[in-house]
């Protein structure tokens, strides 16, 4: 099943996807860093920092980047 098809199937049964998705976001941004997140699900670094900045994210000062030695 693709994205647009699970989308419209929820809307059928009338469930706002739009805020289920929001919400998700805002809870995965507390529990990881706001890059991390934005690469795994193909968001824009800024806008997943932007929702982080939003939900109060404690990652405000982790820098991104190889810290492996």
């Amino acid at each position: 099943m693709n994205p647009a098809t699970l989308r419209d199937a929820l809307r059928r049964l009338g469930i706002p996807v739009g805020k289920g998705r929001t919400s998700a976001i805002r809870q995965l941004v507390l529990q990881a860093p706001a890059p991390v997140i934005a690469q795994a699900l193909g968001y824009h670094d800024k806008s997943a920092t932007r929702i982080a900045t939003e939900a109060g994210a404690p990652w405000k000062s982790y820098a991104p980047g190889d810290h492996a030695r």
